[in-house]
């Protein structure tokens, strides 16, 4: 069965990411929490993301810098096992995700609220990062499978953070980048959702890349398969 060629071909794109100090800072709980409300966006995206892109070898990746914080600063293990707990990968919005933290730190503070004036040690202050971002695309590019797997292999963790984390989340995208051209451009529904359901929190980025690359293999081989095709190719077109 011969591959479909999409329209419209992927384009890879990467980032570069830098970050700056917003002179913002918190010493209690509470602090935390009032900064919460009003720090940029991309304060909130720092610090629950950095580790993903900066710590290739950890799986799974340590917990939030928030949760992190809160322990070793402030000795509080059941508020940070609280903020560790959050789903990241449920979260479409940086909207959304900043809510849930301050959701799950006003709840603690109704229960506990002499734990949020506890100050931590004048040098182990919480200071905010924000995430500055730089977008552009690259010279790969691919218009079936075969190419897309090919490429795949090739490209950058900084451009496979960037499909699979970034733009979902800072786009405001319904999940990533990849599942999303496979399903429209190429009517690969099931691969695409198969790539969906994969938890990325759980792997490293190579790792990820690893399974993606398995699968697409398993998708190109049912393709090659004469007189074959799925469910999913006939629900595409």
């Amino acid at each position: 069965m011969k591959m479909r060629r999409a329209e419209k071909p992927f384009v890879f794109s990467t980032q570069l990411s830098l970050r700056e100090l917003t002179g913002i800072r918190a010493r209690t709980l509470r602090e935390l929490l009032e900064h919460l409300r009003t720090v940029p966006g991309s304060c909130i995206y720092y610090h629950t993301h950095h580790f993903l892109q900066r710590h290739q070898h950890l799986s799974p990746e340590p917990p939030n810098d928030f949760a992190y914080w809160v322990a070793e600063s402030l000795g509080e293990d059941g508020v940070s096992e609280q903020l560790a707990a959050i789903d990241t990968l449920k979260y479409t919005s940086i909207r959304a995700l900043r809510e849930k933290l301050i959701d799950t730190l006003e709840t603690a503070m109704a229960r506990q609220p002499e734990v949020f004036e506890k100050p931590s040690p004048q040098d182990e202050l919480f200071f905010f990062m924000k995430s500055v971002s730089v977008i552009f695309s690259t010279e790969h590019s691919a218009s079936t499978l075969a190419e897309f797997l090919e490429v795949l292999g090739k490209v950058s963790i900084a451009s496979l953070y960037f499909h699979v984390f970034a733009a979902r989340l800072r786009l405001e995208k319904p999940t990533n980048d990849f599942s999303l051209w496979l399903e429209q451009a190429l009517g690969e529904k099931e691969l695409a959702s198969q790539i969906s359901r994969l938890d990325p929190y759980t792997h490293t980025m190579e790792g990820l890349r690893t399974r993606i690359m398995s699968l697409l293999r398993k998708r190109i081989a049912e393709h090659e398969k004469p007189g074959r095709s799925s469910a999913s190719s006939k629900g595409g077109k």
